[in-house]
Parts: structure tokens; sequence; C-alpha cells
């Protein structure tokens, strides 16, 4: 059985960790099968929205630790890089909006794959946990750059430190993801989201979150002068025209993320 399954539907990459029997726990044969179809989907012009969710009752339950016994540091280093950057590195650098539709628990590395896509969202069952200080390790997986800077430092620190479980509502309620909704309409809400967001603009959808990336690291005056430039670069796109063009002629514009 693999661990990773794949369709294309209606412009949507929808990707399944599927390791349901162990939460979806992460291990290599999964990191590698994932980063395959993050990449496939950057290339294919027919994939315009990605959505990654997990089978059975959890999202992601983090490292499947029957991997990990014992690891020397070099062992260390190539999980943490190869596995987990890596993920990271391709969620971020896809220049069409991701989808994290969270379905059940997400802890560990699986919360921070989660909070690395654009969009989360979760059913009412769903929860996010910083689990690494029960284990003595550090967060991982973009943990400490995303998570403080969604919730704040404060609230950060103390669901890292803790361990703490956050359910779904309360994720919403402090800023951590976008929505939850009833378990028994979650799955068809957030597949609605991503047909959506497939049949929109992609193509400046791709070019505001390159500019998001960018924004840690700018000031206001570069980030105006990088506003600039890249709306140069969508004002010339298909889109941008074919949306003018439908608003004037008062008809429902058709977006092919050119």
């Amino acid at each position: 059985m693999s661990s990773i399954l794949f369709v294309k539907e209606n412009g949507v990459g929808v990707i399944t960790l599927n390791r349901p029997e162990k939460y979806n726990s992460y291990n290599r044969e999964m990191a590698l099968a994932l980063q395959g179809y993050l990449d496939d989907c950057a290339a294919d012009d027919e994939v315009r929205c990605v959505y990654i969710t997990g089978a059975g009752k959890g999202f992601c339950s983090g490292q499947d630790l029957s991997e990990a016994m014992n690891p020397s540091a070099e062992e260390f280093e190539r999980m943490v890089r190869e596995h987990y950057n890596a993920t990271i590195l391709r969620i971020r650098n896809i220049e069409k909006p991701v989808i994290a539709a969270v379905n059940g628990v997400a802890a560990g590395a699986g919360a921070n794959i989660a909070l690395a896509c654009d969009i989360v969202l979760a059913s009412e069952k769903a929860s996010f946990i910083q689990a690494f200080a029960n284990i003595g390790l550090i967060p991982d997986s973009g943990g400490t750059y995303f998570l403080p800077r969604l919730v704040g430092m404060q609230r950060a620190a103390a669901l890292m430190m803790t361990g703490e479980k956050v359910s779904a509502a309360d994720a919403v309620a402090m800023g951590m993801i976008y929505k939850s909704y009833p378990e028994d309409t979650f799955e068809a809400e957030s597949r609605k989201m991503a047909a959506t967001l497939a049949q929109m603009p992609t193509l400046g959808i791709g070019l505001t979150k390159r500019l998001l990336n960018e924004t840690y690291n700018n000031n206001l005056e570069q980030q105006l002068n990088r506003e600039k430039e890249v709306q140069v670069q969508a004002g010339g796109s298909d889109d941008f025209r074919e949306g003018v063009m439908a608003f004037l002629e008062k008809r429902k514009p058709v977006f092919k993320g050119k």
C-alpha cells in the first residue's frame, strides 16, 4: 500500500497521507513520496491548487519513532534535512495555493507541515500538538518560524514548551488556522475551497505567495518596491486582461492561471 495517494480533480492535486494505521506518521518513504508529488504539482499546469489531507482518523502524527531509534548525529541531521526541511521548502516555494485539510490529530512535525501551508482548514475533531517537548526535542519543520508569526511569541513558547493540545476551535480563535468545520461537512467544505481557488487567477495568487514569503525579510520600503515590481508582472498576465474584460462585459471571468 502506497504511503501517499494522489488524484487530480477539477484542477486540484489531492495528496493524501496514507498510513492510517499509524495516524499517518512520517517516515522516509512518505517524505520522499510527498516531495515527489509536490514537485509534480508544481510542474503540472493542470494542477492549480494543492490539497493535502490524511487518511483515516489523523492528519499526521509526526515522525514515526520506530524509524528514529537511537540515531547518530549524522542520521538525525539527514532526517531533518531530507525529510522535513525539503518538504517545507517545497510547500512554500510552489507558486500555487496549498491547502492543509486537517482531518484529525496533527502532532509534532505533522502540525508544522500543516502550518507551513497557505491555508489551514480543520475538522472540529482535529487538534494541533507541538509534541516535541514530550520527547526532549525542539520543534522542527519550520515550527519555530511559523508558529510565533501566527500566534505571537508568548503563546508559541507556551505551546512548544508544554506540548498542550489545541482544539480546532481554539486554533481558529488564536489565529493559528483559518477555519474549522463540523466533522460531517469538513471534507466537502474544504474541497469546495480548493476547487474555488483552482478556478481563480492562480498566477497572481502564486505571485502573492512569493511576496508573503519575502515580507518577513523586508522593511516597508523594500516591500513596497517588491509590490511595484511584481504588480507589473501580474499586470502583464492573461488573467488580468480576462478579469478586466469580464468586469466590463458583466460576465463571470474564466481564468487560466497564465
